[in-house]
């Protein structure tokens, strides 16, 4: 059963990440020409933009709740017992070249356990959000995860096939991906939203920062499904990133774990 303070806290979500969304559309396909970090990835002035949208409006909603953006950082919000993430645009390389899988990130993370995520695609028009007992909504619709019970019907996304290389994830991979029917490259957190639509079943990255994964704990369990690493934790701290159906979840590790 849902505590009552959580339907208040996803529809905050909800709404937050549409703003903020609907703002990165301004940005989008009009020749912003992004900056490179010290890790090689890009940011933009909608990334800035968007994660101020979101840190201003929970520090005047929630003020003694913490915050943990991709591009401001964590706040001095000492001891306290929820904690926000968030990723103002997950797919900034997407997001610069024009491609629409891009997605605005919002979790929130209760006495260490995500209760709540929201997640909006505003160039697709979709918006996802979920919190403990109060089920998983995709544009005002229920969300499930799709009910493939055999893996060589499935179909498995990732990121970057690179990145599994470059981290040496790669066999690993490839045992997953000779498995499954399908094998495509919808990625960064649309991925993840496909997984919880149940228009695929599997969603992998090799590499995560609690921000990528802010919001999905939450919204794959309401969806029926899974969120966290490789070896079957339930987590947005494992530095890693998969998203399965409940019913290929055994199968998915065992051949990840081989």
């Amino acid at each position: 059963m849902a505590h009552p303070a959580l339907r208040h806290y996803m529809d905050f979500a909800a709404e937050t990440v549409y703003l903020a969304g609907r703002m990165t559309l301004g940005y989008f396909n009009a020749g912003v020409r992004p900056d490179f970090k010290a890790d090689d990835t890009p940011v933009t002035v909608a990334d800035r933009l968007a994660e101020q949208l979101i840190r201003g409006r929970i520090e005047q909603t929630y003020p003694g709740h913490a915050i943990v953006g991709e591009e401001l950082g964590a706040d001095a919000c000492v001891g306290a017992t929820h904690r926000w993430f968030v990723d103002p645009i997950d797919g900034t390389k997407s997001f610069v070249r024009g491609v629409p899988l891009y997605g605005v990130l919002l979790g929130l993370e209760i006495e260490g356990r995500v209760e709540v995520g929201a997640a909006c695609f505003p160039a697709t028009d979709e918006l996802i959000c979920a919190a403990t007992g109060e089920g998983c909504w995709w544009n005002g619709r229920r969300a499930h995860v799709a009910e493939t019970a055999d893996l060589s019907r499935a179909y498995f996304s990732t990121t970057d096939l690179g990145g599994m290389i470059a981290l040496g994830r790669a066999a690993a991979w490839e045992r997953l991906a000779r498995r499954v029917y399908y094998r495509v490259g919808w990625g960064d957190a649309y991925g993840y939203l496909l997984v919880a639509t149940g228009r695929i079943e599997i969603m992998l990255d090799p590499a995560m920062h609690p921000w990528d994964a802010g919001p999905f704990p939450a919204i794959l369990r309401e969806a029926g499904g899974y969120f966290g690493d490789w070896r079957g934790n339930e987590t947005i701290y494992g530095n890693e990133g998969l998203a399965t159906t409940r019913k290929l979840l055994p199968e998915v590790l065992a051949l990840l774990n081989e």
